[in-house]
């Protein structure tokens, strides 16, 4: 059984500048790269990016385009990271860059239309990296399986602009996306102590925005006014921030309206690395809500608390992501809870890489994993609860090297596991490391957001 209490959302403090990209980083992640492309028979991997796909670019070089596109090319002894007009002078931003591992060459093409054009096409670059008989990997942001396409293995995810140059000068082109987002073998899937430093710096930031906001909340005020209140602190977004009122759709933002009580409210603040989202009723109580949904808290909150409890308790080394999956779907019945996403998924620089927990999945949960504690339920009359927040799987050895190399994040995220499962009540295994404030804060009433659900 759950219940409501009043508590002080908890402070663990602010956490120190996290370390930046290194050049042994990023030497480290190049040689992988080009270890997990031999293995898979690629000649050459090709990573496109652009203002929404940069993440697969930034892991690998530190470097993001932020207004138009880019693409690295990587062969056994050789890299080349093309840019158009406005990224070239940024590409300066990657310590690969910069110490001449990674030549830079300017291609205008990758430029905003009407922008100067002229110099060397796209192509033309390509053939110098390119020989005849190569089977060239490209990364994009996803890949397909069987029954979305005829050939899986050729079904590209990259701009027909770079598709077309590709196919023309290499034997064979193939989706290589996996090499890097794949959950059970993508080089991506796992974090290590100084990306986890990252991490938690990334939700603070989020969530304490967020906690600012929901504190903020009055009736009357405009949805404007009140992410105004959440004073974001100026991390790259991941995506849109939402805002949805009433009978606005999910993914919706501010547009004017003014908080009612009554109203169903759900929001999210997301920067690379975290996405902080809740959602809830503009009440004080829940004789605020209307009357069909005043169980809210006893038919709907408090069962889905109980599940994320569940949830965490499966978070450990070598947990199938196919028994969590089904774990999650007996725990929040459909007829009530309505989730039809993956209860739970891997977060990076991108807000959602790949999940693990999928129907049927034989893959296996492992130490380092980011996962953000995303399981939406949807109901037509209580609308929906979430305590979204981010974690990382963690063995003794990777929880060892953190305490050694960053103390600090280490003891904070102990103290929020203690917090969950000493005032919430939730099973929170060593195994897991709580990355925010928020994590296990439900305020089913978010007009009194002391009031909390425990287990």
């Amino acid at each position: 059984m759950s219940r409501l209490i009043r508590i002080d959302w908890p402070d663990n403090g602010t956490p120190d500048l996290p370390p930046a990209f290194t050049l042994a980083e990023g030497e480290a992640r190049l040689s992988a790269l080009r270890a997990a492309a031999a293995d898979r028979g690629h000649d050459v991997i090709v990573v496109y990016g652009d203002r929404e796909h940069a993440a697969n670019l930034h892991w690998l070089t530190g470097f993001d385009p932020r207004f138009e596109e880019a693409v690295l090319v990587v062969t056994p002894a050789d890299a080349l990271l093309l840019a158009g007009n406005e990224c070239l002078a940024y590409t300066a931003i990657s310590p690969l860059v910069q110490a001449g591992i990674v030549r830079v060459g300017h291609c205008a093409s990758l430029s905003l239309p009407s922008q100067p054009r002229g110099g060397r096409r796209l192509i033309d670059w390509l053939a110098d990296m390119l020989a005849l008989d190569d089977r060239v990997g490209a990364i994009g942001w996803k890949w397909f399986d069987e029954g979305e396409v005829d050939d899986p293995a050729t079904a590209l995810d990259i701009p027909a602009f770079l598709a077309d140059p590709l196919r023309r000068l290499a034997a064979r082109v193939e989706n290589a996306t996996g090499l890097l987002m794949h959950p059970g073998h993508g080089l991506r899937a796992k974090v290590d102590a100084a990306d986890i430093a990252r991490l938690e710096f990334a939700n603070h930031m989020a969530a304490v925005a967020l906690k600012r906001m929901v504190f903020a909340f009055r009736e009357g005020m405009t949805d404007f006014a009140a992410v105004e209140a959440a004073r974001v602190g100026g991390l790259p977004l991941g995506c849109h921030m939402t805002f949805a009122m009433g009978d606005a759709p999910g993914l919706s933002g501010p547009s004017g309206q003014h908080l009612t009580k009554g109203q169903h409210l759900g929001f999210n603040i997301c920067h690379w690395g975290a996405n902080i989202c809740r959602t809830g009723w503009l009440a004080q109580g829940d004789t605020d809500l209307p009357p069909a949904a005043r169980d809210y808290v006893g038919a709907f909150v408090e069962p889905y608390v109980t599940a994320m409890s569940d949830w965490c308790a499966m978070m450990r080394p070598g947990v199938s992501g196919g028994y969590v999956w089904r774990h999650m779907m007996a725990a929040l019945p459909a007829e009530t809870f309505g989730v039809t996403l993956n209860p739970g998924h891997l977060i990076g620089l991108d807000e959602w890489v790949s999940s693990p927990i999928r129907e049927g999945s034989t893959d296996a949960l492992a130490s380092g994993m980011a996962m953000q504690m995303d399981v939406i339920p949807g109901h037509p009359v209580y609308g929906s609860t979430r305590m979204e927040d981010g974690y990382v799987i963690a063995d003794s050895a990777l929880r060892a090297d953190l305490a050694h190399r960053f103390p600090n994040v280490a003891r904070r995220c102990e103290a929020r596991a203690r917090f969950m499962r000493d005032v919430i009540g939730m099973e929170v295994p060593d195994t897991l490391l709580p990355l925010s404030d928020t994590c296990g804060i439900v305020a089913p009433f978010l007009l009194d957001p002391a009031q909390v659900v425990v287990c």
